[in-house]
């Protein structure tokens, strides 16, 4: 798996919660987030940052954020 940065549109509560919306490819391809499900820290260290389980065109996905860079992975 290849780790890819994205760009991410989201909102950010009040209470600096963020929220992301939508995920930009480089090659200008946009999607919606549709919800977000769960949100997580690695226990284990197995990744870094913030994991958000979302769902995008009615599939579950992670998105990754971790020292102000958007992450996902993507098959080699």
């Amino acid at each position: 798996m290849n780790r890819v940065s994205v760009s991410v549109r989201c909102s950010i509560s009040k209470d600096g919660i963020l929220t992301p919306l939508e995920i930009a490819w480089k090659d200008g391809r946009v999607w919606k987030v549709e919800r977000v499900l769960h949100t997580c820290r690695s226990s284990d260290l197995s990744f870094v940052g913030t994991r958000y389980t979302i769902l995008i065109g009615g599939v579950e996905k992670y998105l990754y954020h971790a020292g102000g860079e958007w992450y996902v992975y993507s098959p080699a």
